[in-house]
């Protein structure tokens, strides 16, 4: 059809073809995703229901709209994921004030608050926050967070007006803080839906009891249903099959204290780019849910309660739930059932009573003139009651004490470097038994105590009518042996030195004592060997005995008079050894205070002249690199045994940074420093670089850098820094040599294009083919999960950022964790390069602009500029 251009129609026609783009361009821009997505609203802004117009935060992972729930005509609004294809909602403002029909509007009111009005335009919901001025705006962040705040300043939740994450509603996502405040008691965060398909307020809630040591508790109104134990700095101790949660628990922490004395809960995602949320279910159940992209769902990471024991109280007062025993519940000692009728037909509401009652409780007539105290039966994993009473102990002051001296208190619970005292005035509620829970003291009056008491005198009576006839027997026969053969001088000899032990202190020239934080840590007594007694034990140090040679000086094998397999190490004389008086000393004060089974035994030492030994439990499968390195024992060194020397190797690691009285750094941990007994268990060795820090002391600074190359990490190697983090550091080292069956050394000597195992580990985990690392004599045996789960965390452990490595708790948690846990990404290290070729004969590496190589394990006790 031909149009004239000078009819009406044509005027029309090319006025509506001229204003089109234009409108529809607007249109875009304000409310439609076909130029780009807005993400906020300002004062004169608004959101309607009826043109399907919604907010998309940035990068396009949160909407905010109106919705209906499934099987529901009502209308609410909310915030929901907008990418992925399974998108349940996080967040509902109107929540206990629907919408009839589709003409709601989201608007920012005239007072400056965010407003949802129905078809009428009554308000149904609003903000209601303390504004200073009308000129606002809101803003959906990519958290999830709804922020209103100044126009000037909108984004900035620091000075925002209002936030929906400090009004969550079911869900909580990953940067929502959660108070923790004593002062305002019980805080219930979310709140679940009435059911599936109503948003509106239901029966259960979830949040944080502060008292004693801070828990979260789930309650169905205001009775409680499950509680998750309490926090003790790292993870919550009362979760069932703890390992099994790693990855849920890894990643909470409780904030410092603010100025009102308030504290924060809050939760950092392992891997940032994981999409989690915690919802507290309808029915009652609180979950955690992680969106997995290959199944396109939602899965499961955690659920509570998992079984009868996790329901609250279950077995009643003072009854203790375990959940692998039939019946689940029973009385601990000293207690009986409170209902025996009820109790036998399964129904274990009623508790437990004591059978006996507290000395201090009984009446004159009761006690019977009766002077003993009462005391304390000690049981180990235990889920700790609720309802605790932290208690502040001064320099005299001990935790059993506090409780003795309560009349009141039926228990107690003691750690330095978590809990604290905590004490119970009131029955005991809520125990369970855990695979790896605490331990709890509960208070019994002596004769409740009295079978174990009988017990142990009788033993100490067996004990002593048996020394006394040894001792007899002993004194008989030295008096009818009146000349002992020649062969038996050497098994008559005295193990022990006879003399004045004073001489032992006036030997070592300079202190024997450590100061820590001011505080002296005396030199602990060790047994002095008598020389002559190690020298013939050692075959007078031959070659034969030899076991091998350090930077100390060499180590021989030797057979005490009895049987008993020795190794002893042996200061070489002054001058010819890279160590010398000071580690020796240093050896002698910080192992003997260790007691760990993957540390090694100092038996005592032995100082004569110039000659100073130290004399250990010996070893009979000498040290990890034995094994780990040569071609022929490989094999000997399947998975499993590989996997169990990890595991021991970061429990004495964790032993010497947490649980030790004193904090110990080791600053020399290599392969040939881990010793292996009979049954291939592993124990830490050579503590002669050793530092001990306090327990408020993270990080200290030398210009004497010992260690070995390979294993120090970057910043001990060229500032002199170091702290636990330097351990972990050369763990990971050992953890990776430990899967690939390499050296980290052993590259620059080869003609391999990296400087180290870390370089090539690196290359293959960005390449995507981590299992390519592992030693071929296991890659078809070993246990794939586990192999990469120890590849992973050992790429975390040598990041050049001390800052970004793991603790040795949090790496213990991820390595004994079932499954495989959601881990942090380890960046790449920067420090490790690859080899530039200069010519057939002549290849160089650099390290930081450092040529830092040591071609051998030989340790290196200081490091000086050039």
């Amino acid at each position: 059809m031909n149009i004239d251009p000078k009819t009406p129609v044509a005027d029309f026609l090319f006025l509506f073809l001229s204003v089109l783009p234009c409108c529809l361009f607007g249109h875009c821009c304000l409310f439609g995703h076909c130029c780009y997505a807005i993400d906020r609203i300002g004062s004169e802004q608004s959101i309607r229901d009826n043109g399907g117009e919604t907010l998309i935060s940035q990068h396009e992972i949160f909407e905010l709209g109106f919705f209906s729930p499934p099987n529901s005509t009502l209308r609410y609004v909310g915030i929901w994921y907008y990418k992925i294809e399974v998108k349940p909602v996080v967040w509902v403002a109107n929540r206990d004030a629907p919408i009839s029909g589709k003409k709601g509007v989201l608007r920012i009111g005239n007072d400056g608050n965010l407003e949802v009005l129905d078809g009428n335009n009554n308000i149904v919901w609003t903000s209601n926050a303390s504004v200073p001025s009308s000129n606002t705006a809101a803003i959906l962040l990519p958290t999830g967070n709804f922020v209103l705040s100044s126009s000037g300043s909108i984004g900035d939740t620091a000075t925002a007006y209002w936030q929906s994450f400090d009004h969550p509603t079911d869900t909580y996502l990953p940067g929502m803080r959660v108070l923790v405040s004593t002062v305002k008691g019980e805080n219930h965060v979310l709140t679940s839906w009435k059911s599936a398909d109503d948003p509106s307020s239901g029966d259960f809630s979830i949040g944080v009891d502060p008292f004693g040591a801070p828990q979260i508790v789930i309650w169905n109104q205001t009775r409680r249903m499950w509680r998750s134990g309490q926090w003790n700095g790292v993870v919550f101790t009362g979760v069932a099959n703890l390992s099994s949660f790693a990855s849920f628990l890894y990643g909470f922490g409780l904030s410092e204290p603010e100025a009102n004395g308030s504290r924060y809960f809050t939760y950092t995602p392992p891997s940032g780019s994981d999409l989690l949320r915690f919802r507290m279910g309808w029915d009652g159940k609180e979950e955690q849910l992680r969106w997995d992209d290959g199944l396109k769902n939602w899965t499961v990471v955690q659920l509570e309660p998992v079984n009868d024991c996790d329901l609250y109280n279950f077995c009643g007062n003072f009854g203790v739930c375990d959940v692998t025993k039939s019946p689940k519940c029973s009385c601990p000692q000293g207690f009986q059932p409170k209902f025996h009728d009820q109790w036998n037909r399964g129904n274990w509401s009623g508790g437990c009573k004591r059978r006996t009652e507290l000395r201090c409780k009984r009446n004159a007539s009761d006690a019977g003139g009766n002077s003993e105290q009462d005391g304390f039966k000690e049981f180990r994993s235990m889920k700790l009651p609720d309802f605790a009473n932290r208690v502040p102990l001064g320099d005299s002051e001990t935790c059993s004490g506090n409780c003795l001296a309560n009349c009141s208190c039926n228990a107690y619970a003691q750690d330095v470097t978590t809990f604290g005292c905590l004490i119970w005035t009131e029955d005991l509620i809520d125990v369970q038994i855990l695979d790896k829970g605490e331990n709890l003291m509960l208070r019994l009056p002596c004769s409740e105590l009295g079978s174990d008491k009988k017990f142990s005198n009788l033993v100490l009576a067996i004990i002593s009518v048996a020394g006394v006839f040894f001792l007899c027997i002993t004194i008989w026969l030295l008096r009818r042996s009146k000349r002992k053969p020649k062969s038996e001088i050497y098994n008559s000899m005295p193990i022990f030195y006879e003399g004045n032990s004073n001489e032992f202190s006036a030997d070592l020239s300079g202190s024997t004592e450590l100061v820590v934080e001011g505080s002296q840590v005396n030199r602990p007594e060790l047994p002095l060997f008598n020389f002559k007694c190690v020298a013939a034990a050692t075959n007078n140090f031959s070659e034969e005995s030899k076991l091998g040679q350090g930077g100390f000086g060499p180590v021989h094998k030797g057979e005490l008079p009895g049987g008993q397999q020795i190794a002893v190490k042996r200061l070489e004389v002054a001058g010819r050894s890279g160590q010398g008086l000071e580690e020796f000393k240093n050896e002698i004060i910080l192992i003997a205070k260790l007691q760990h089974r993957n540390l090694v035994r100092l038996l005592g030492c032995c100082i004569q002249g110039e000659e100073k030994l130290l004399i250990y439990e010996y070893m009979p499968n000498k040290s990890l690199d034995c094994f780990l390195f040569d071609q022929t024992k490989q094999a000997l060194l399947d998975w499993g045994k590989r996997f169990a020397i990890i595991e021991g190797i970061a429990r004495g690691l964790l032993y010497l940074h947490r649980d030790s009285r004193l904090r110990i750094i080791h600053r020399d941990l290599k392969s040939s420093n881990i010793l292996l007994d009979e049954e291939m268990n592993p124990k830490i060795s050579d503590f002669g670089m050793a530092r001990i820090f306090g327990c408020n002391q993270y990080e200290a600074n030398t210009v004497r850098v010992v260690g070995t190359y390979g294993y120090m990490s970057p910043e001990y190697a060229m500032e002199g820094l170091f702290s636990i983090k330097s351990d972990v550091y050369g763990f990971g080292v050992i953890l990776l040599e430990i899967v690939s069956g390499r050296k980290n050394t052993s590259f620059h000597l080869s003609d391999y294009t990296h400087t180290s195992l870390i370089g090539y580990a690196w290359e293959l985990w960005k390449e995507n083919k981590p299992m390519e690392l592992v030693d071929p004599s296991i890659r078809d045996t070993c246990n794939p999960s586990e192999v990469l789960k120890c590849i992973h965390v050992g790429m975390l452990c040598v990041q050049d950022s001390a800052a970004l490595r793991p603790k040795m708790e949090y790496v213990l948690l991820m390595l004994e964790s079932e499954g495989t846990p959601t881990l942090p990404v380890p960046r790449q290290p920067k420090y490790i390069c690859k080899k530039t070729l200069k010519g057939p004969k002549d290849t160089g590496f650099y390290l930081d602009g450092q040529d830092i190589v040591s071609s051998n394990d030989v340790t290196v006790t200081t490091v000086s500029g050039r």
